[in-house]
């Protein structure tokens, strides 16, 4: 659909905030071309179109985030089944903390991620699950109150660490230490202000605790200080007041 018949083309023509004079008057309005035109679909897997993906992610998530009360993330693996002392653990960690006033935000998966979502739901607190796109992913847990889905794994990692004043990290597999030590480098680096890591399970951390003691401050790769980044406990409630008296500084 462009001119139609028997009239003519106008001598100017205003698209947008651009001005078309005689012969560069288009035919048709950006609408048309829209609507009208199927054209080639590659364009959907270039790069200039995934930064506006990106760009959405980070939109949605704070959008959807930036109200939340204080919180701490939640780390732990998806595959802790339920009815072990892991999984209980985890509802134990997610009730205190609601019931200390912080909203609990998980990966929202299965395992130790829907058990402290499960707590926190329980204590009537908010429990928040940020999803990713994985090709296994068996989608957020039924406690997840707000859920946000992403296709990137930065992204969702920023939202972790925006929307949180501490970490608390449960047994996990390569997620969870790739979580972890994303924390402890931003607050090693002081990219981020200070805030708690804890590390929940002193028999499954013990033998990364010593090996970072041992070898990598042993052979100079880190200081001594940063032992002191993170600490570790076997009690939810140590656990719950660790990060409530680095939060109140």
């Amino acid at each position: 659909m462009g001119i139609p018949e028997g009239e003519r083309a106008p001598e100017e023509q205003q698209i947008g905030p651009v001005l078309r004079r005689r012969g560069q008057v288009q035919p048709t309005t950006t609408d048309q071309r829209l609507l009208d035109v199927k054209g080639d679909s590659d364009w959907v897997h270039t790069d200039p179109w995934r930064v506006m993906r990106i760009q959405s992610e980070f939109v949605e998530g704070f959008g959807a985030l930036a109200e939340l009360p204080s919180a701490i993330s939640v780390f732990g693996s998806a595959r802790t089944r339920p009815g072990s002392p892991e999984y209980d653990a985890g509802v134990r960690l997610g009730r205190a903390l609601a019931e200390a006033g912080f909203a609990v935000i998980t990966g929202g998966g299965p395992g130790a991620m829907e058990a402290a979502n499960k707590g926190a739901r329980e204590s009537k607190g908010i429990s928040v699950g940020l999803g990713i796109e994985l090709p296994f992913e068996q989608g957020l847990n039924p406690h997840v109150d707000i859920g946000v889905n992403f296709r990137y794994f930065f992204v969702r990692k920023t939202m972790f660490v925006k929307y949180a004043q501490g970490f608390v990290v449960l047994p996990g597999g390569f997620g969870t230490l790739d979580e972890l030590f994303e924390a402890l480098t931003l607050v090693q680096t002081r990219k981020v202000t200070r805030f708690p890591i804890v590390l929940f399970g002193t028999e499954y951390w013990g033998g990364l605790v010593d090996w970072l003691r041992t070898t990598v401050v042993g052979q100079g790769k880190a200081s001594q200080h940063d032992l002191l980044l993170f600490h570790v406990t076997d009690d939810v409630e140590e656990a719950v007041s660790l990060v409530s008296k680095e939060v109140a500084r």
